[in-house]
């Protein structure tokens, strides 16, 4: 029986306690950016693109399931697993690694990374996103992309339920 190679694109997949080895050969600047990435959807792709535009290399953060649960997503979320979620993430060209926190929030990852660049969705002031303080405070920079698509994993599965 023929086996087949694990796609090359898992490689960008990083547990948090391996993200000090790994950082080393991502060129900088470096952009960050997080969230629950559930439903992959043309919103997103097209915010990831933008994002990895503002640097040389971009590491997304996502939220374990335990931690979308308590964003109040609804019951049934997320619909995929994180392993599912990180390597859909992975395998676009955009995202150079990709990662995961338990927190609440992405706080001590964003302080162990130490990006030079810090983004979030258009729904997010630069006042509130977490880790600006910090990006900030060492000269890098701070973005809150505005959404192009009225598109979300929320309105997808309200469409699907027939909602």
């Amino acid at each position: 029986m023929f086996e087949y190679a694990k796609p090359s694109f898992e490689q960008k997949i990083c547990p948090p306690e391996q993200l000090t080895e790994r950082l080393v050969g991502l060129a900088r600047p470096l952009v960050f950016t997080n969230g629950c990435f559930d439903i992959l959807h043309r919103g997103h792709v097209t915010y990831l693109a933008q994002t990895r535009a503002l640097g040389a290399s971009m590491v997304v953060a996502l939220n374990t399931d335990a931690s979308v649960r308590r964003l109040g997503k609804g019951d049934d979320r997320p619909i995929n697993s994180l392993a599912n979620r990180a390597a859909v993430m992975a395998s676009l060209a955009s995202v150079d690694l990709v990662t995961w926190f338990d927190e609440d929030t992405p706080l001590e990852l964003i302080k162990l990374i130490q990006p030079e660049v810090l983004v979030k969705g258009g729904d997010w002031s630069l006042e509130h996103i977490v880790g600006s303080k910090e990006v900030l405070a060492r000269g890098g920079s701070v973005h809150s992309i505005p959404f192009l698509f009225d598109t979300s994993t929320t309105k997808t599965l309200q469409l699907i339920r027939g909602e």
